[in-house]
């Protein structure tokens, strides 16, 4: 019975070129399989040899990366700096400059109320809006006498929100919009608003009209002040 066991193969078997079965003209070219598999090892072998030798002075310096992002940084938060002030200033209420302890009152047209020069075209018994606290209407009160009040009159209804006018015919502040009323210092008289308008005092510092927060008991109910 014969062998079934394969022989190895040969050389020649695996390349056609060496087998004779090729004419004469083909053996004479190289096996390009062997050529290639060759050719492969060698550039792969080239490929790692380059991927493993990079020269010492083209590594990352980390120090020279963290002083680049740092001027990067610098460079951009400047103009970002300079572009927020402007906005600050613009949101910020007008009258929140005033002396150490207060806020300078301000007329209809945004200048420093002076006590002297107010009381020369204001009435006794006159009640005219300025700019007060966080910049709040503010009524300035000139007593009977002619002299400046000492406290000023928050002229925002306190059921919901409006600007309350000064009735001169009624003696008494007059809310347009629901209707409640408050006395000639913004003591309520009537509904719908639960409280009084809020107080400030009224201080003169170098001449001018200065609005001081009231924190004291409201004179007016002899309660504590709801707005403090």
């Amino acid at each position: 019975m014969a062998s079934s066991a394969l022989s190895p193969a040969t050389t020649s078997q695996l390349c056609p070129s060496k087998s004779g079965l090729l004419g004469p003209s083909m053996a004479a070219r190289p096996c390009k399989s062997a050529a290639n598999l060759a050719g492969k090892e060698r550039g792969m072998r080239r490929i790692t040899c380059q991927a493993t030798s990079i020269p010492a002075d083209r590594v990352p310096d980390m120090e020279k990366r963290k002083l680049l992002n740092l001027i990067l940084l610098g460079t951009l938060s400047l103009p970002t700096a300079g572009m927020l002030v402007p906005y600050g200033a613009f949101f910020a209420p007008p009258g929140s400059k005033g002396s150490s302890s207060g806020t300078i009152a301000k007329d209809a047209l945004g200048n420093d109320v002076v006590a002297e020069e107010w009381l020369k075209i204001h009435n006794p018994g006159d009640r005219t809006l300025t700019q007060g606290l966080k910049g709040d209407p503010t009524y300035l009160v000139v007593e009977p006498d002619g002299s400046l009040a000492t406290y000023g009159i928050n002229a925002v209804c306190t059921h919901l929100g409006c600007v309350v006018p000064w009735n001169a015919a009624e003696n008494k502040f007059v809310c347009p919009c629901h209707g409640s009323q408050y006395n000639n210092q913004g003591k309520v008289v009537r509904g719908p608003a639960p409280l009084s308008l809020a107080l400030a005092h009224c201080d003169i510092d170098d001449g001018k009209v200065v609005f001081v927060p009231w924190v004291e008991e409201d004179f007016r109910t002899g309660l504590p002040p709801w707005w403090a």
